[in-house]
């Protein structure tokens, strides 16, 4: 186990492979070990970090860090303690949102960003997200296979009141404005049938820039890199396999995700 101070806290880490850094970030109901699988693949070519965030894991839990910008403020202390530069962002729920809010601040640091399952708006989450005990929000979300138990056994150590806190950071923060501002590549990925995130409909996804893509995953859930492992890595290989500063929707132009693009 891997850990850096920071800010007097203890944060939990784990790195794999060498190469251009790609940080891991997770969700809601989990901790950096469901990004295992996907680290291993990236770990080829990039230098792959996942980080446990305020609250998760093994990271220290301290409930006056656990608002959406103490968690972006997480992330930019372990690159400047790290010595890490410019980024490729993988984020899943609130790690998406935590790469977004960091990717509004300092856009200079980020290469692209996949966003998984991620909401643009706080009307696109499931009110039992942040109403229900962690235990029973596994249970809602999980695919209940071994790999998914395995992934996912640290959500006991979880504190509940870290993702109440991170709902008030999207209240009061617009993703979808961000957006459409942003000159950032990015991969918005979608499980087809998440019950706690509605993906973003095809009028909003029509109105973003040119450098925005969506893809929806038709098998999974609310954890693609778990329910679809092995398709989800290998477009998670082909969009980090684009080159710098290219958008995401050239993906279409290969025919594994064609018929996958809404």
């Amino acid at each position: 186990m891997s850990v850096v101070l920071l800010d007097g806290e203890m944060v939990h880490y784990e790195v794999l492979g060498r190469g251009r850094p790609i940080i891991f970030l997770h969700g809601w109901v989990g901790s950096w070990r469901y990004w295992i699988s996907s680290m291993q693949v990236a770990s080829t070519s990039f230098r792959s970090y996942a980080i446990d965030l305020w609250g998760f894991g093994e990271t220290s839990r301290n409930p006056t860090k656990y608002t959406l910008e103490n968690q972006v403020t997480l992330l930019d202390d372990f690159l400047k303690k790290m010595g890490i530069g410019k980024i490729a962002l993988v984020g899943h729920g609130l790690g998406a949102m935590v790469a977004f809010s960091f990717s509004n601040r300092w856009p200079q640091l980020v290469d692209r960003v996949m966003a998984i399952n991620c909401p643009l708006e706080f009307s696109d989450v499931n009110a039992r997200l942040y109403t229900t005990a962690m235990t029973d929000l596994e249970e809602w979300l999980s695919s209940k296979t071994p790999e998914a138990d395995i992934a996912l056994v640290d959500v006991p150590k979880t504190d509940p009141q870290v993702v109440q806190a991170s709902m008030s950071g999207l209240q009061a923060n617009n993703l979808f404005s961000y957006f459409r501002q942003s000159n950032i590549p990015c991969l918005l990925v979608n499980g087809l049938n998440d019950p706690a995130i509605i993906h973003p409909p095809m009028e909003m996804i029509a109105s973003l820039p040119i450098n925005v893509h969506q893809i929806i995953l038709e098998s999974s859930g609310h954890f693609p890199m778990i329910d679809e492992t092995v398709k989800f890595n290998r477009l998670l290989t082909d969009f980090l396999a684009l080159e710098s500063g290219i958008s995401p929707r050239e993906l279409q132009l290969k025919e594994e995700w064609k018929r996958r693009v809404r």
